[in-house]
């Protein structure tokens, strides 16, 4: 099977990112959106992602025409019916993935293959819902996606061969690197940097070293583009500690328990740039730490 048109469900950082990727490479893409004001955030985030690549030179003025001609936008489910295949990219919250899985696999055709960008759920929870098992993937992207080359592949025990080599085709065609991954919840990168991460926090609670201190000895000593606490912060604060909480769920083990100063500033809506604040303060120019 060839893939021709993509449906990706939800346009926020991720669903942009992946539709803006799939348009670039040729792909006919459609997008779903809760409402119009999201799909006008959605529009204008890939807008502004391909002005971008255009400045940078990635891509010239008349590709960045030609991909935003290729992306269509909907606020129906019902729409996605005619797509080869259709990513998931919507919160990290299985009821809300199930229901997602459900009506698609109700509506579109036997050939159609649906695929999650979960980063921490277990693929297999959200295939066992729905009556074609075995054209059920795990296709992890990174953050900013435009930019990042790795996507995680994620099998389930139903996953067929025919259904993989088709997504890893498709993965290739992005200009991906893809990897293969079990289908255990955070897969390969989360399974390693969640832990990291969530031990730079407990060294933070502990008095061990500043904020600043720990993410610059990670930058500098580790050769790492940014420290654990910055990298928390641009993914999200609520979304690390949400991720944290159900790979704790699945393995049972400290490293993956959210330490409490994770849960405090979740609970005081600190969740990093997106809300302004997180372990820094993102108000200035310059990111400034804060004392916690």
């Amino acid at each position: 099977m060839k893939i021709e048109t993509v449906g990706v469900v939800g346009c926020g950082l991720m669903g942009s990112g992946i539709s803006e990727v799939a348009a670039r490479a040729g792909y006919d893409v459609l997008v779903r959106e809760v409402d119009e004001r999201a799909v006008e955030q959605g529009r204008d985030r890939i807008s502004a992602s391909l002005e971008r690549a255009v400045e940078r030179e990635k891509i010239t003025p008349e590709e960045r025409a030609r991909s935003e001609e290729r992306i269509r936008y909907t606020t129906r489910l019902e729409d996605l019916a005619d797509r080869d295949l259709v990513i998931e990219a919507i919160v990290e919250d299985l009821a809300a993935k199930n229901e997602v899985f459900s009506t698609l696999d109700r509506l579109a055709p036997g050939h159609t293959i649906l695929a999650t960008n979960t980063s921490s759920l277990p693929v297999t929870e959200l295939a066992s819902g729905v009556g074609r098992p075995d054209r059920v993937m795990g296709l992890h992207f990174f953050n900013p996606v435009p930019v990042m080359k790795l996507v995680e592949l994620v099998r389930t025990i139903e996953t067929s061969d025919e259904t993989y080599a088709t997504v890893l085709e498709f993965a290739r065609a992005l200009g991906k690197e893809p990897v293969t991954s079990p289908d255990a919840s955070g897969f390969l990168v989360n399974l390693l940097l969640v832990p990291f991460v969530l031990d730079a926090i407990r060294q933070v609670e502990r008095g061990t070293a500043t904020i600043a201190e720990i993410d610059t000895a990670m930058v500098l000593g580790l050769g790492h583009p940014m420290g654990p606490l910055t990298l928390c912060d641009f993914v999200g604060i609520d979304t690390f500690h949400r991720i944290s909480e159900i790979m704790y769920e699945e393995y049972r083990e400290v490293r993956y328990a959210p330490p409490p100063l994770l849960k405090r500033m979740v609970a005081m809506g600190r969740y990093g740039r997106k809300s302004g604040k997180g372990f820094y303060d993102y108000a200035g120019d310059e990111p400034v730490p804060l004392t916690l």
